[in-house]
């Protein structure tokens, strides 16, 4: 079955769906979005989140494996302006973006209330280190079960999994970028669910690099004005052709037949 042929909208964990170009996206605020994965935790068992932006959605289109992990996700909260700005063809005002590096810092100071356990893994050797750190000083009585670069190759799974086992957390953090975080975490989820009470794991991209200190991101001005894909091409040029992801993604909302503009 085509992605495109599933059913819109629908409902998951109470909350509004809408799909965009066949991804699955659940209407939620910031708030919304860690009361559900509030819920996951002491729900027990192993949840995934994934944060949609619209290159996720242009990589499903092409890739089958990749379409089905988004569509078994526990929640799809919306991540990108352009993904604001599709629903709104469709006629839906989606409450806002929930973006990667906006969730994790949020989800931590839930934490640190909570007492949730909270395993970074992911991107450079040391960031993940770096960022645990800060988001412990930051959130003081967050517990860190654990930081580790490791690997999304699933050559290096066993290795993660037997330290992430060992630390028992209730989130676990993946900044592998997408699709390999979401990959290891569709991969790997089932087979931490004998050992944990209750864990969610989340792809959250290059959000260690933000947390961390080791890259900056735009201002709050220009992430209200949706620019915030701007200024990562401005700082980082080499990521001009995962921009182009971007044009073919408004190219085919505006030829998708579902669309109707909505202003």
């Amino acid at each position: 079955m085509m992605i495109d042929a599933l059913p819109n909208p629908t409902t998951l964990n109470g909350a509004d769906c809408i799909r965009i170009l066949g991804v699955r996206i659940e209407d939620v605020d910031m708030q919304a979005a860690c009361d559900l994965i509030k819920v996951m935790i002491e729900s027990g068992g192993v949840h995934q989140v994934a944060t949609v932006n619209p290159e996720f959605i242009i990589r499903a289109r092409r890739d089958a494996t990749f379409a089905r992990v988004l569509e078994h996700t526990e929640l799809n909260v919306p991540d990108g302006v352009g993904v604001i700005w599709a629903a709104r063809r469709q006629g839906r005002l989606l409450h806002e973006r929930v973006s990667g590096a906006d969730l994790l810092p949020q989800l931590c100071a839930r934490g640190s209330q909570y007492g949730w356990r909270v395993f970074f893994l992911g991107a450079k050797p040391g960031v993940a280190e770096r960022a645990a750190a800060n988001m412990a000083f930051q959130y003081q009585g967050l517990v860190v079960a654990g930081a580790r670069a490791g690997s999304p190759h699933p050559d290096g799974d066993a290795d993660s999994l037997a330290v992430i086992e060992r630390a028992k957390p209730h989130l676990l953090f993946v900044a592998y970028g997408a699709p390999e975080q979401e990959h290891w975490l569709a991969r790997n989820l089932p087979r931490l669910a004998q050992s944990q009470n209750g864990l969610v794991g989340i792809g959250v991209g290059g959000s260690f690099d933000y947390v961390s200190g080791i890259q900056k991101r735009a201002s709050l001005r220009m992430q209200r004005l949706g620019l915030e894909w701007l200024y990562r091409l401005m700082r980082e040029p080499r990521r001009f052709w995962r921009q182009l992801a971007l044009v073919r993604f408004v190219i085919a909302v505006l030829t998708d037949s579902r669309a109707t503009i909505s202003i």
